[in-house]
């Protein structure tokens, strides 16, 4: 069944590489390619077939000379005249085979390069046929430099040992061998063009990719061609721009948190003097809420994008976070690998893994955090409960900032919806990402992805 172009053109862009490098290669060496692929058939198809055409004409007719000669004078003495003379002027040897006749077949065994000499045979057979009466015979696989003849005389055969440069072009290897080194030579040459700028590219990614984590990359410098050192200035400018913006809003916030907590420091030491009674409690309660949910305001604002990278040890990390929810009453139980460390800002995640075991430890029983190294690279860290879950659905909802599900989840009346929204921001922020799936406890399984 004869496929369609679309399916053809879609086999094709599979094949293709997926890299700059691999198709930026393909750019350049597959034209050269072609070239020397047209350059070498046209070479062999018009000179090398041409010059093996002239020199075997030339060949067939020396042989039909000496033949010619022979059958005028068929003496022994002439014959040896004729045999030396052919071999000082024309580099023949000539020899008398009385009473032998034709071989019936080019080789009493099979060749296998007798394909490849086709053309060479096809000429010095036209050649010969062209030039002699007689009937012959020759055999241009068996002697590596030579080429034998023969031809039927009366009385026996004549047979002819000639250099096979008399019968073709010998050179045209040399030819193949030196276009064969000039591609190699310009693919290596490109292949070193071509990877010093694509290095540039990467450098560039790899810069953006740090950035994005919050990793320092002051050492960046713009590099390569001028397109990509135009990109890597529009980097640094925006760079430069967001990192002021951070500043900018660090400086804010903090203005904000001592504006707002000076009232609530006022207020909490009013009610603190004043005398106690049902109101002064709730009041008091009203305060603390006010205060928790400024807090997780600036928190989920601030973002902790300051914070330096350090290498840390996943389980004492995890060890930690459980300890409130411990404190809190639940059964957290803990399976990590001692030797496991992550490169992370150890406040944001420790603030954001919190979040998902204190979330777990409200609404279940048993909790259970697991680390783990992934296939892919990176750490993956598993944050299990039996309590509810929500429905697949709201996975995602779950995570909208603000956002409080009506469901048997989020019903903490001291919480304010940024829980789940603050984690994946600070694991998107590391470079991965938090997942929801149903747990195997029967509740709700937070995944926590982080990259190697």
């Amino acid at each position: 069944m004869a496929r369609s172009p679309r399916v053809i053109g879609r086999w094709i862009k599979r094949q293709m590489p997926k890299t700059l490098f691999g198709r930026s290669l393909l750019i350049i060496v597959l034209p050269v390619a072609i070239m020397q692929i047209a350059v070498t058939y046209v070479f062999f198809d018009a000179h090398w077939q041409t010059v093996t055409s002239r020199l075997s004409e030339g060949l067939a007719g020396d042989i039909a000379w000496a033949v010619e000669s022979y059958l005028d004078d068929p003496s022994p003495a002439a014959f040896d005249k004729l045999s030396k003379r052919a071999e000082e002027s024309m580099s023949l040897s000539i020899a008398l085979k009385p009473g032998q006749k034709l071989p019936a077949s080019r080789r009493d065994e099979p060749v296998l390069i007798e394909p490849f000499l086709a053309p060479i045979d096809q000429s010095l057979q036209r050649a010969l046929s062209e030039r002699l009466d007689q009937p012959f015979w020759f055999d241009t696989t068996r002697y590596p430099a030579f080429v034998d003849i023969r031809v039927a005389v009366p009385g026996g055969v004549m047979r002819i040992i000639a250099p096979r440069d008399r019968a073709f072009a010998t050179q045209g290897h040399i030819f193949v061998l030196w276009m064969t080194v000039a591609t190699v030579l310009l693919t290596a040459i490109a292949i070193l063009f071509i990877r010093n700028q694509v290095r540039a590219i990467e450098r560039l990614a790899n810069a953006a990719e740090a950035f994005g984590r919050g990793a320092d990359v002051e050492a960046f410098k713009p590099h390569g061609a001028r397109e990509v050192r135009r990109a890597a200035r529009a980097f640094l400018d925006m760079r430069g721009r967001i990192q002021r913006h951070i500043e900018q809003r660090t400086t804010l916030l903090a203005s904000v948190s001592h504006d707002l907590r000076t009232p609530l420091t006022r207020l909490k030491l009013a009610l603190a003097l004043a005398e106690p009674s049902k109101r002064n409690a709730a009041m008091k309660a009203d305060l603390a809420e006010m205060e928790h949910m400024i807090d997780e305001y600036l928190a989920f604002a601030r973002g902790e994008g300051g914070e330096a990278i350090e290498t840390v040890d996943v389980r004492e990390l995890l060890e930690q976070v459980s300890e409130g929810a411990r404190r809190a009453g639940a059964q957290v139980a803990i399976a990590a690998d001692p030797a496991l460390t992550a490169a992370v800002r150890p406040n944001a995640l420790k603030r954001a893994l919190s979040n998902l075991v204190m979330n777990a430890a409200v609404h279940g029983e048993h909790v259970e955090v697991a680390a783990r190294v992934r296939e892919q690279g990176g750490v993956e860290i598993l944050v299990d409960d039996d309590g509810p879950g929500i429905p697949e659905a709201q996975y995602e909802e779950a995570f909208k900032a603000f956002g409080r599900l009506d469901e048997a989840r989020n019903q903490n009346t001291k919480g304010v919806g940024l829980g789940l929204a603050i984690a994946r921001d600070v694991a998107r922020g590391h470079g991965g990402d938090i997942t929801l799936a149903r747990s195997p406890l029967g509740g709700l399984r937070a995944v926590v992805r982080l990259p190697g």
